[in-house]
């Protein structure tokens, strides 16, 4: 075993186990008058098959999770919102990735609010509807889906029968908020 270059100590403590063995062996073989020409036929099959088992603890150790590529499946890639408006541009200043998630109570409508940059939403579980305050356009999103929001839109979410959750990523900057509430209107959250 010493021919091995990196040996943990897991490694270590086995080999040595595995010798004070042998070396037990040894004993009790010489104790008990065995025949010495018996004990030279089977020993170093115990070895072999102890050291096998060292070797063999030793690979599985050391090799580690096995490298594959992923599975990709694309849940949103777009160019404008769920209305229809083109993004323009990201803001300017240090990139900022936010990713925050939202619980809705069933039946219940968030504060109309617009947001300063391109975001993402994604239905943990639940449906959202999505509201456009001044198209009246809405979109309902089902559990497993994922939409552009709105930019500089004023628009609201409103949950259905079930609580609604959200995962929503924002690509923005730091110091500038990801919802921006409508006039006379509370904080989205």
């Amino acid at each position: 075993m010493s021919h091995l270059k990196y040996e943990s100590n897991a490694t270590k403590s086995r080999r040595r186990r595995t010798v004070a063995l042998l070396a037990v062996l040894e004993t009790r073989f010489d104790a008990e008058g065995t025949d010495n020409m018996l004990l030279q036929r089977h020993i170093p099959k115990i070895v072999a098959i102890l050291c096998g088992a060292v070797s063999t603890a030793t690979l599985a150790q050391g090799a580690g999770p096995t490298v594959q590529a992923g599975v990709r499946e694309v849940l949103l890639q777009t160019t404008q919102s769920w209305n229809g408006k083109p993004y323009t541009h990201y803001p300017k200043g240090k990139p900022e990735i936010t990713t925050i998630k939202v619980t809705l109570a069933p039946h219940t409508a968030l504060p109309w609010h617009t947001h300063p940059f391109p975001n993402s939403v994604y239905v943990l579980s639940g449906t959202l509807t999505l509201r456009d305050r001044d198209s009246g356009k809405t979109l309902v999103v089902h559990q497993g889906q994922a939409v552009g929001e709105s930019v500089d839109d004023v628009h609201r979410g409103e949950s259905g029968d079930e609580p609604t959750v959200l995962l929503i990523t924002y690509a923005g900057t730091p110091g500038v908020p990801t919802s921006i509430p409508a006039k006379g209107e509370k904080p989205e959250y």
